[in-house]
């Protein structure tokens, strides 16, 4: 694996860049509220082959790795099932395997973390500009067989998902509606519940897809509901995400509401960027130290 990293970073500074000017300026326009497409230039990096990314899983604890059936419903009770094979072997078949697989914080190994950190990197000053000082810089790599879907759920990072090898759908929601991921919903996955939503096909009449080929990109805003559904090919797809000081303190507003609704409360949700929540979040915050938030 050193050799095609070492042939990689050799490159000319320009043809070394993912992302280039435009993208950055569109980047740098939408962020952080607004779904966008970009384009990259990530999809012959040696360490995003299968090989590579088996080799990568096997190293990695068993709380980082996530892999289960493709064949699911967009809408899912709990985890899907699993496949009984190895996640190795999972990856290297994945062409075949009808799985969806996921390796957590790749940032872990150092070779992921330096690509992590490059990427982040390109991005920084429209990032920092909009939000602040970029905090906890996190990856993860999708590898999906033909078809398979990722169910309807959340995420509390900033998130750009690149799409290296293969097709897929990613279909959104719009961030902080209410008809698309109730209130109680958010609140109970940042008291440690699931991050899985309740799917209803009405949801669709607000619903935007983009439809990513390698060397596309797509950002998905903090909390965004979504599904993605793969293509009639197998793909490889990184999200490098990372949060805010804005992203921390949406997070403690909702486990404030949590505290407060388990109490007979009806509190109000938290305002999405640029309002930044700090009131509620440093009184979770006092809460917490205190360790009465339970």
């Amino acid at each position: 694996m050193n050799a095609p990293i070492a042939s990689w970073s050799a490159r000319p500074a320009d043809a070394h860049r993912v992302f280039g000017d435009e993208a950055r300026i569109k980047f740098g326009r939408n962020y952080p509220e607004t779904p966008h497409k970009l384009r990259h230039t990530l999809t012959d990096h040696p360490l995003l082959t299968l090989d590579a990314l088996a080799d990568l899983a096997q190293t990695m604890a068993s709380d980082s790795v996530e892999y289960n059936r493709g064949d699911v419903p967009i809408g899912v009770d709990g985890k899907p099932g699993q496949t009984g094979l190895s996640i190795a072997q999972t990856i290297r078949m994945i062409a075949k395997s009808n799985s969806w697989a996921v390796l957590k914080n790749v940032e872990q190994a150092p070779a992921y973390r330096a690509l992590l950190n490059d990427l982040l990197g390109e991005i920084r000053a429209q990032i920092e500009s909009r939000t602040g000082e970029m905090l906890t810089p996190q990856g993860f790599i999708f590898i999906s067989s033909p078809n398979a879907v990722t169910p309807y759920h959340f995420d509390p990072e900033h998130n750009i998902l690149l799409q290296v090898r293969g097709t897929k759908t990613m279909t959104q929601f719009p961030a902080g509606d209410a008809r698309c991921a109730p209130d109680e919903v958010h609140e109970s996955y940042h008291a440690g519940g699931p991050r899985e939503l309740c799917w209803d096909e009405a949801f669709m009449d607000r619903a935007k897809s983009y439809d990513l080929d390698g060397g596309d990109a797509v950002y998905v805003p903090v909390m965004a509901p979504h599904f993605v559904r793969n293509g009639p090919a197998s793909s490889v797809s990184l999200s490098i995400t990372w949060r805010s000081s804005w992203s921390y303190a949406e997070s403690d507003a909702r486990g404030l509401n949590h505290w407060l609704r388990a109490r007979g409360f009806a509190p109000t949700a938290p305002r999405r960027w640029p309002h930044n929540n700090r009131a509620k979040a440093y009184a979770f915050r006092a809460l917490r130290r205190l360790g009465i938030t339970g």
